[in-house]
């Protein structure tokens, strides 16, 4: 009784990322920028999406969804992580590290099937672009996102409740610059053999079915721009479906890299690296590709631009 105690009342220490020597300082500032082009990012193709009617489709209603949630992602670790810099130690409260995994399992399994149905969408679009409007109205597109988030609930309920149930009563040093479930399982004193065994089955079927999903899609997408006579329309269906094709395999070659490659072939180091990828760099790119190869996204940061320029010009001088 006393060791469970013990682990609901002590902190934990969260490694290090940078020190205060030049080089990292520069790394550190390096993430800070990041951190906030993400932001600002997905905060304007949220209000992108939200403002220009031709953006009021399945497709971006979807991808408003992923924008969300890449606002989450950064918003879960970076933060903790700059409030630490200064200090000599990085620690969290046993409740705060509970809530950075529930967040992040919530997130990234959101995500991950979100992807897999966006994909679904692309299918639709380009194989059946007569059905679209039915096979994807909005019905549909509010049972997608509600399983995405559901999805991501319901994992993370169960992982977080039956991960923080183990007694933490050993070192209380995590080999993480945040609370991530693989490395808090090595600070518990009791015997986590199993329940390591039944998470890596249920991480790789989390990850395989939607990339089942996904890559099911993507072949009768490929087969049917296969079949086009008109250039223009393999290009216009190559340059959408080349986004999410991009996003995906950012975000799941990260998420195979940590829950699918056995523990022995990476060192903390590696995951500490990847886990960065993945929760600020991926949240970074995902809005860049979306508009840097979208033109409907290009041609509404355009008017949105025109018309604050516009505006601009025509406020007279004498006034504030």
């Amino acid at each position: 009784m006393g060791k469970s105690n013990q682990s609901v009342t002590s902190d934990f220490t969260l490694m290090r990322l940078f020190s205060h020597s030049g080089p990292h300082l520069a790394l550190f500032s390096l993430v800070a920028i990041i951190f906030t082009m993400g932001l600002l990012g997905n905060a304007i193709l949220l209000f992108l999406i939200h403002t220009n009617s031709r953006l009021h489709t399945p497709m971006y209603f979807l991808l408003s969804q992923l924008s969300l949630l890449d606002v989450g992602f950064p918003l879960v670790t970076i933060p903790k992580m700059a409030a630490d810099f200064p200090k000599e130690e990085s620690s969290i409260s046993f409740g705060g590290c509970a809530a950075q995994m529930f967040f992040l399992m919530l997130l990234g399994v959101s995500e991950g099937v979100l992807l897999s149905l966006m994909s679904y969408d692309r299918y639709v679009a380009v194989c059946h672009p007569l059905r679209y409007p039915m096979l994807m109205r909005r019905q549909v597109c509010l049972l997608m996102v509600g399983t995405s988030w559901l999805s991501g609930v319901l994992v993370a309920s169960i992982q977080t409740s039956i991960t923080l149930h183990f007694p933490y009563c050993a070192s209380r040093a995590v080999d993480h610059f945040f609370c991530e479930l693989p490395a808090l399982l090595k600070l518990s004193c009791a015997d986590t053999s199993m329940y390591e065994l039944a998470l890596s089955i249920s991480g790789v079927l989390i990850l395989l079915l939607p990339l089942s999903l996904i890559a099911t899609s993507y072949s009768h997408v490929l087969g049917a721009v296969l079949r086009m006579h008109s250039a223009e329309a393999r290009h216009k269906a190559f340059t959408t479906c080349s986004s999410h094709i991009t996003v995906v395999g950012l975000f799941y070659g990260a998420a195979v890299f940590m829950y699918m490659v056995p523990g022995a072939y990476h060192s903390p180091q590696q995951d500490n690296m990847v886990s960065l990828f993945y929760s600020l760099v991926t949240p970074t790119f995902n809005p860049l590709i979306y508009s840097l190869r979208n033109q409907e996204v290009r041609v509404a940061l355009v008017k949105v631009l025109g018309r604050t320029g516009f505006r601009s010009k025509r406020r007279p001088h004498g006034r504030c």
